[in-house]
């Protein structure tokens, strides 16, 4: 199952543009608000090194990377959590997904009007985030005031559900991205079904031009680093152009290479995404492909082996496990098994990441 990324920004800031950059899906690009009505839905495979590598061992089969979804939705307006422009619909979408992708436009284009008039990050910024704190707010106090009617009878698990929300809308109320805040195993279960957008873990996309950094990536870098978040700058379009002319890999380099950029930086971008969630990668070599797959850290084999088929959580016995290096140096699992480092592992073991693993199923 993906992960999925929400891209959120200003109208015009380059989200659709990064979306076709990442996917190629060939989303729709205006130079006028509004111009994304409906989410687009893309799948992209995760950049992994060690995929690579472990493949290398077995050239005759498919390499199947790890993917994430991303959506890329309508730009966000002062008002949206009110239902100004395509908000409600805007934030129904970012709701369900797993992490935030915050697209801030750090290029100037006269043919591309800001909605404001001029590029001013802390400002766009703001304007964003403005909208899910007060949708966030709004989320919070609906669910109080059903909340403390069922508290009002006595009922323990409501009371103390009652008291996280009180909580939780002063800190909203002060401007506080939940994110930011301490929060108990027990808050987080109670607000773990509101899904709240200023929780969601959050990365920043500098949308520059062709010029690559510039003074207001600078700028949101600077942002980013305030709030503990991490911040990729992206030539949105030149890499969009890129993903739809290039057949393949290699020419997709080769393009790159012509404007002196040596990696792509989406690369970059689908890996500090990536790195946002607690999760870890695990391998599977049998059968016609070389796989990687995703579990949040602390998963258990039986569930992990879910993540490929339901029976092999039903009928788990045992797993045999092989750590990733190990494998790339025997250079195959014959000599591993004979020197004794294959290691037969129960329900209760916990999948690490770069585990290389057969599940064994009744």
């Amino acid at each position: 199952m993906s992960r999925s990324f929400g891209l959120v920004g200003l109208p015009n800031a380059g989200k659709s543009t990064v979306f076709n950059a990442l996917t190629a899906g060939g989303a729709r690009v205006e130079a006028y608000p509004f111009c994304t009505i409906e989410p687009h839905h893309g799948v992209v495979g995760v950049p992994d090194g060690r995929l690579e590598r472990l493949h290398a061992l077995y050239p005759d089969k498919r390499k199947v990377p790890t993917t994430i979804e991303v959506v890329d939705i309508a730009g966000l307006v002062s008002g949206a959590a009110h239902g100004e422009g395509l908000g409600n619909q805007f934030l129904a979408e970012i709701r369900a997904c797993d992490a935030i992708l915050h697209v801030v436009r750090c290029f100037t284009d006269d043919q591309v009007a800001h909605p404001t008039g001029t590029v001013d990050v802390e400002r766009d910024v703001e304007m964003v985030e403005t909208e899910l704190l007060l949708k966030d707010l709004d989320t919070l106090e609906r669910r109080r005031e059903r909340t403390a009617k069922v508290a009002r009878t006595g009922d323990r698990a409501a009371r103390a559900e009652l008291e996280t929300l009180e909580r939780m809308i002063t800190l909203v109320k002060e401007g506080v991205r939940l994110r930011e805040c301490s929060l108990s195993p027990q808050e987080q279960q109670q607000l773990k079904e509101l899904a709240p957008l200023t929780a969601k873990p959050i990365l920043y996309v500098a949308n520059v031009g062709e010029e690559g950094d510039n003074v207001h990536a600078r700028a949101l870098r600077s942002l980013a680093r305030e709030r503990g978040a991490a911040c990729i700058a992206v030539r949105g379009r030149l890499e969009a152009e890129v993903a739809e002319t290039a057949q393949g890999p290699e020419e997709y380099d080769a393009f790159l290479q012509e404007w002196g950029i040596e990696r792509s930086a989406l690369e970059e971008l689908l890996q500090a995404a990536y790195g946002l969630l607690d999760l870890v990668t695990f391998y599977t070599v049998e059968g016609p492909e070389v796989r990687a797959w995703t579990v949040v850290e602390g998963t258990r084999a039986p569930e992990a082996g879910g993540v490929i088929h339901g029976d092999f959580r039903e009928r788990f016995v045992l797993a045999e496990v092989m750590e990733l290096e190990e494998l790339l140096a025997a250079g195959d699992e014959r000599a591993l098994r004979e020197e004794g480092r294959i290691t037969r592992a129960g329900r209760d073991y916990v999948v690490k990441d770069g585990d290389v693993i057969h599940f064994i199923c009744a």
